[in-house]
C-alpha cells in the first residue's frame, strides 16, 4: 500500500508539473459586430421577418444573452466597446477615435495574440478637422497588425464596387465585387495563416447598414444596374447574407479544427434603422437607431465557446459595451486587466459562478459641439430606468416609456429601485447637455 501511495504521488506531481509547463492554449477570439442590427432581427429573439440559422445554432451550442445594450449609434458604440470606457471619458467627435486611447487591439497584441480588424473603420475623423484624418496607418497604431477596411479615408461604396483599403493599399475592385465578401474572405485567409498561434479578429461588419440594396444572393444582383437600387425589401436579404458570412467563418474554424478553442462573440452596434419595421412573435417592432429607447439600444448578443462547456444557456443578466474589454482580457488570461468601466461576463460562458451587473450606464452625446434632443444619459436595471433629467420608468410594464413614474408617489419597491439607480447615476461627473462641449470631460 505504501508503494502504491508513493507511485500515486509521483504520478500526481508529474501531472501537475506537466500542466504547469503546458497550460491550456489561449483561446482564439473572434468579435463580430453587425452594423445597425437590433435585437429583433434574429429569429432566436422572436423575429418572424428574417431567418438566421447560423446564429441560432451558435446560440443553441453556446450562450444567448437577452439583455445586451449598446450606445444608440455607431461611433459612440465603437469607441466604447474598443476602449471599455464610458463616452464621457474619451469620446471626442463623431467618426473619430482618439489615437491616444488604448484599445482591445493593443491589449490582445500585448498578450501574444496576432491581431486584425476587417470591415468598417469610420474612426479616422475623415469628416472632421482632426489632425492626420487621412492616416492609413491608424489601425496599426490602434493595436491591429493587419487590416482590411472600408471608410479608412474617403468613404465610397461599401457594397457593390467597394472602396476598401487593405494594409495601406487601396484595392482595385469592379462592379462584380461585393465589400462584405472581400473583408470576410480576408478574415478567412487571416485565420488560415495564423492557425498555429492565438489570434484575435475584430470584425465590425459592413452589413446591414443602409443603403438597403441587393446582395449577391438577391435575384436583382444579376442585373448590374440594380445593384445600387435602394429598397427596404432588400433588408431581409442583407440580414440573411450576414448570417451566411458568419457561417463561412464557423466552417473555416471547423475545417482547421480550431472551433473547440475559439471564442466567437456576436453583437449589434445599435438599433435597426428607423425605416425598418420587423414582424416578431410579440408584434411589429420598428427600428430605433439613434434613440435612447430600447429599440435604439437593445442589441442581439451570442457567445459560442465550446471549451467553456455552456450549451444552450440563456443568460438574462445585463451586459453593456464597456464589458467587452474586461471579458476579452479574462478570456485571454490577462492577469492585469486594463482599467475600464466594464464588468467581465466571461464566467457566464463557463461553469463558474457568475454574478451579472445590476445596472448599465449609457452616456450619449454623439456630436460634441452641438445640442441634440436625444442627448443624455441613463442608468437602468432590468426592471427600471432613470434618466439624468429625473424621468423614471417601469421597464417591465412600460417598455416604450409612455408613462413617467411620479417620484413623489412610488411604491416601496419602486422607491428602493429609484434610489439605487440614482446612486449609480450620481457616480458620474456632472455633464450639462444643454451646453455644447468640444471634448471628453473626464478622460
Amino acid at each position: 500500500m505504501r508503494y502504491f501511495c508513493v507511485f500515486l504521488l509521483v504520478v500526481l506531481n508529474s501531472t501537475s508539473c506537466s500542466f504547469a509547463q503546458n497550460p491550456p492554449p489561449k483561446p482564439n477570439v473572434i468579435l463580430i459586430m453587425a452594423d445597425d442590427m437590433g435585437v429583433e432581427c434574429l429569429s432566436m429573439n422572436g423575429s418572424l421577418s428574417y431567418q438566421t440559422p447560423v446564429l441560432d445554432n451558435l446560440a443553441r451550442e453556446g450562450v444567448l444573452f437577452t439583455h445586451c445594450f449598446s450606445q444608440p449609434v455607431c461611433t459612440p458604440s465603437r469607441v466604447k466597446i474598443m476602449t471599455g470606457k464610458y463616452n464621457y471619458r474619451n469620446y471626442v467627435d463623431f467618426g473619430y477615435l482618439d489615437p491616444g486611447e488604448k484599445t482591445f487591439g493593443h491589449m490582445m497584441k500585448e498578450a501574444g495574440y496576432k491581431t486584425t480588424i476587417a470591415g468598417k473603420w469610420q474612426l479616422n475623423g475623415v469628416k472632421t478637422k482632426e489632425k492626420d484624418n487621412q492616416d492609413k496607418n491608424r489601425p496599426y497604431q490602434m493595436g491591429f497588425e493587419e487590416y482590411c477596411l472600408w471608410w479608412l479615408t474617403e468613404k465610397g461604396s461599401r457594397y457593390a464596387h467597394p472602396r476598401i483599403y487593405q494594409n495601406g493599399k487601396l484595392l482595385e475592385t469592379g462592379t462584380d465585387d461585393y465589400g462584405p465578401d472581400i473583408v470576410s474572405n480576408y478574415i478567412l485567409d487571416f485565420i488560415e495563416r495564423n492557425q498555429e498561434q492565438p489570434f484575435f479578429v475584430y470584425y465590425p461588419m459592413l452589413l446591414v447598414h443602409s443603403p438597403f440594396v441587393p446582395t449577391p444572393d438577391s435575384p436583382a444582383w444579376k442585373e448590374p444596374e440594380m445593384r445600387n437600387k435602394q429598397d427596404n425589401k432588400y433588408f431581409g436579404d442583407m440580414v440573411a447574407y450576414s448570417d451566411k458570412i458568419i457561417g463561412r467563418i464557423v466552417s473555416k474554424l471547423k475545417a482547421l479544427d480550431l472551433d473547440e478553442n475559439t471564442l466567437i462573440l456576436f453583437v449589434g452596434d445599435n438599433g435597426t434603422s428607423r425605416n425598418i419595421t420587423s414582424q416578431t412573435t410579440t408584434g411589429p417592432y420598428q427600428g430605433g437607431k439613434g434613440s435612447m429607447l430600447d429599440n435604439g439600444t437593445h442589441v442581439p448578443m451570442v457567445a459560442y465557446y465550446p471549451r467553456g462547456g455552456q450549451k444552450g444557456k440563456i443568460e438574462e443578466g445585463l451586459v453593456e459595451f464597456s464589458d467587452f474589454v474586461p471579458s476579452l482580457a479574462e478570456a485571454a488570461g490577462i492577469q492585469h486587466i486594463p482599467k475600464s468601466d466594464g464588468k467581465s461576463f466571461f464566467k457566464a460562458l463557463t461553469p463558474d459562478s457568475y454574478a451579472p451587473r445590476s445596472s448599465i450606464f449609457i452616456h450619449y452625446n454623439p456630436n460634441p459641439g452641438k445640442v441634440q434632443k436625444h442627448d443624455g444619459r441613463f442608468v437602468r436595471s432590468i426592471d427600471y430606468k432613470l434618466y439624468h433629467n429625473g424621468r423614471f420608468y417601469d421597464m417591465r410594464n412600460d417598455k416604450w416609456e409612455t408613462q413617467t413614474l411620479d417620484v413623489a408617489n412610488l411604491s416601496d419597491s419602486q422607491k428602493k429601485a429609484y434610489l439605487q439607480l440614482k446612486k449609480e447615476l450620481d457616480r458620474a461627473p456632472a455633464y450639462d447637455f444643454s451646453i455644447p462641449s468640444r471634448s471628453a470631460s473626464n478622460k
